[in-house]
């Protein structure tokens, strides 16, 4: 399976980041074995795809209504017109902030698959839940409640963020990280047969230049979700690089 090397902007983006942006997808494209995408801000979508050319551009977030009374959402349909190609749905800032559950982020997901975007849905648990023994229970059970019926295949992703190593700092130990992605793939696989093997399970907790190597070596670790370090091709290029060497 090709790894999988997702940027995720959050709040950070303006025009003056359209070059910032149009040299990591120059960067990308030198990594030619490993996919790789930059998830941005909607209101830099359009200009974002004008800038990149063929590297894909998604957005953060989409609503789970195509259209209606939703002031101030984007609906999946509309990050498609405006020329994304996926969506990163379930975030635990979202999750916390938004406080979204996982119905929502269901819906969303199935909205997604609608308007033809691909999808990568976040997991994952706070520090409380860690050290009170509910990793795996809160995990496993927002695995099953967030991924629609119809999750099966390549268009769709698993990111698991465990919320206290997101722009921490902090990293979970490669033996923890094993564990999780290890009952992760086995819901699925128990879920959906062998279509739960195409699906990719994504690492999220501040993976950057330093660590990735040991991280996209750790089986079942499919690719990563960067925060911080993917908001410029010097920080990106290094994770890239990681993933292309685990698939060499």
């Amino acid at each position: 399976m090709r790894k999988f090397i997702v940027g995720n902007w959050k709040m950070n983006g303006t025009s003056a980041d359209l070059g910032e942006m149009a040299e990591i997808s120059a960067v990308a494209r030198l990594h030619n074995s490993v996919d790789s995408a930059l998830c941005i801000p909607a209101t830099l979508i359009e200009r974002a795809v004008a800038a990149v050319g063929a590297f894909p551009i998604g957005g953060q977030d989409c609503h789970m209504q195509n259209s209606g009374a939703h002031t101030g959402c984007v609906s999946a349909e509309m990050l498609s017109d405006a020329g994304a190609v996926l969506t990163i749905i379930g975030h635990s800032e979202r999750r916390a902030a938004q406080h979204e559950q996982d119905s929502d982020i269901r819906a969303k997901a199935q909205a997604a698959k609608a308007a033809g975007l691909k999808a990568i849905l976040c997991v994952g648990e706070t520090l409380d839940e860690r050290e009170a023994g509910m990793a795996l229970e809160i995990v496993l059970g927002q695995v099953a409640h967030s991924l629609p019926d119809n999750a099966a295949g390549a268009w769709l992703s698993v990111a698991y963020e465990p919320v206290w190593a997101i722009g921490t700092g902090r990293v979970a130990e490669p033996a923890d990280v094993a564990d999780m992605h290890a009952a992760i793939r086995a819901a699925l696989v128990g879920r959906f047969g062998a279509e739960g093997q195409k699906i990719r399970i994504l690492y999220g907790g501040s993976m950057n230049g330093d660590n990735a190597a040991v991280l996209l070596a750790v089986p079942n670790v499919d690719g990563g979700l960067i925060g911080g370090a993917s908001l410029t091709a010097a920080k990106f290029q290094p994770i890239l690089a990681a993933a292309q060497a685990s698939g060499e």
